[in-house]
């Protein structure tokens, strides 16, 4: 999925609207570290820049990630996804969907963009190795015509990278 496919969304609801602006003011004063808020003039779509953490496989390296608040944040996840070219790493797929718990069956209302981000990061950091999830192509596959990553039944069972 790109940021050209954006899934059909209706409008934030008011509780969404002030606490993605509550966040966003957040973020400016106390940006997580490694990451940069591309500042737009829509709130509902966020494009933040990763910086990969010296010391790890993606040190020196940039990504993007794709944040698209759903109309009744933070009671429902946002969808995140990398933008091409997503890192390599075992839980990332090529078409920029993300398998990690949080952004799905684990989600709560307490997280943040910032804590989101910073998991994103723990898990690029920890792994050891650079490569595609083992069922990357019949996944990718499978989602042509811009699926969301949230239509997925993601099976959580790897937590070593």
């Amino acid at each position: 999925m790109t940021s050209s496919s954006a899934p059909s969304r209706k409008a934030l609801s008011k509780i969404a609207c002030n606490r993605l602006q509550k966040e966003l003011v957040e973020w400016q004063v106390n940006p997580p570290a490694g990451f940069k808020h591309k500042v737009t003039d829509n709130l509902q779509r966020w494009i933040i820049e990763v910086a990969g953490a010296a010391g790890t496989l993606y040190a020196n390296e940039s990504y993007q990630l794709q944040v698209d608040f759903p109309e009744h944040y933070p009671m429902e996840a946002p969808q995140v996804i990398f933008l091409p070219p997503a890192p390599l790493h075992p839980h990332i797929y090529s078409n920029g969907h993300i398998c990690l718990d949080i952004l799905y069956d684990s989600w709560s209302p307490a997280m943040t963009v910032s804590s989101i981000c910073i998991s994103i990061l723990s898990m690029l950091s920890s792994s050891t190795v650079k490569q595609r999830p083992a069922d990357n192509d019949r996944y990718v596959k499978n989602c042509r015509n811009g699926r969301s990553p949230k239509e997925t039944r993601w099976w959580f069972h790897d937590d070593k990278v």
